[in-house]
């Protein structure tokens, strides 16, 4: 594990000697936009691990994706091993089926804090709720981004996150009803608290995520990657594009349906990915919002 090769996966190329905002925001961007956020593993046969050698095997060296505890985990241990002052922090997922926030403790986020001001840091969320900047860690301030505005508040200890994004424009008509797509204006992301957490405290949850019939990711097959003007992603055999501000206030969303052979080759060519085992592809309706 070394830093120059984790560098040269992301490719980031900037100054590494100053520990401040700008250089952490350049680092977590070339992050999201080089390291996909995807489950694929487990509709591969594979066993997702929270060991960082593996993960960095995974993500460095063979260069595919993970979920928030591979992403942050591996990005923690970027920025902490370049001096940056870093906590794990665990999040409560907002369910917007149910309108509840999960009761399980399932994703990882990191906290840093530069020139005495905190900010939140999560590379593993995806789709239309990746952050594409650090969020300070402010309440109540709208903090406006590329993909829209976001927003944290906090109540006695408990810290909120939210986004507020723009009108969709939908071309193919047949998916302007889709479940894939987000019909509110404003969306709960998650919430969390500021007690700091251990990778450890997140092993039951890593194991019950990739082996529950109840759980998102074994009833989808989810690869998505930011791109310099939105992002794309791959559920089951649905692929989207997203362009943020595509027109004012309107971000364009397009979509297409393919086949078996059509998914690896687009991992390949839009992700970037190769998977060495097979994947069958999942999506089972209902359940999942870009």
């Amino acid at each position: 594990m070394n830093l120059e090769e984790y560098f040269a996966r992301t490719g980031y190329k900037g100054s590494l000697e100053k520990r401040d905002l700008a250089t952490l925001t350049a680092i977590f961007q070339h992050h999201i936009r080089a390291v996909p956020f995807e489950n694929l593993s487990i509709h591969c046969g594979e066993t997702i691990t929270l060991d960082l050698a593996q993960v960095y095997t995974k993500i460095v060296k063979k260069r595919r994706g993970g979920w928030c505890m591979e992403n942050n985990q591996l990005l923690s241990w970027v920025l902490k091993t370049l001096g940056y002052n870093t906590t794990i922090l665990g999040a409560y997922v907002y369910n917007p089926q149910l309108n509840v926030y999960a009761t399980h403790m399932t994703h990882l986020i990191v906290k840093v804090v530069v020139e005495g001001a905190a900010y939140i840091v999560d590379a593993g969320f995806g789709v239309s709720y990746q952050m594409w900047q650090p969020m300070e860690l402010v309440s109540g301030k709208d903090q406006p981004q590329t993909p829209g505005i976001f927003r944290f508040t906090e109540d006695n200890g408990i810290w909120y996150y939210e986004k507020i994004r723009r009108k969709q424009y939908i071309p193919n008509q047949s998916f302007s009803n889709s479940d894939l797509l987000e019909k509110r204006e404003r969306r709960n992301i998650y919430l969390f608290s500021l007690e700091p957490r251990k990778v450890e405290d997140f092993q039951f949850q890593c194991s019950y995520l990739q082996t529950s019939p109840e759980s998102l990711f074994t009833k989808k097959s989810i690869c998505t990657l930011q791109t310099a003007d939105g992002f794309r992603a791959l559920i089951g055999w649905t692929l989207s594009e997203t362009t943020y501000n595509y027109k004012e206030d309107m971000d364009l969303v397009e979509f297409a349906t393919l086949t078996d052979e059509e998914v690896e080759k687009t991992l390949q060519e839009k992700f970037n990915i190769s998977l060495e085992n097979k994947l069958v592809p999942v999506n089972i309706k209902g359940i999942y919002t870009i």
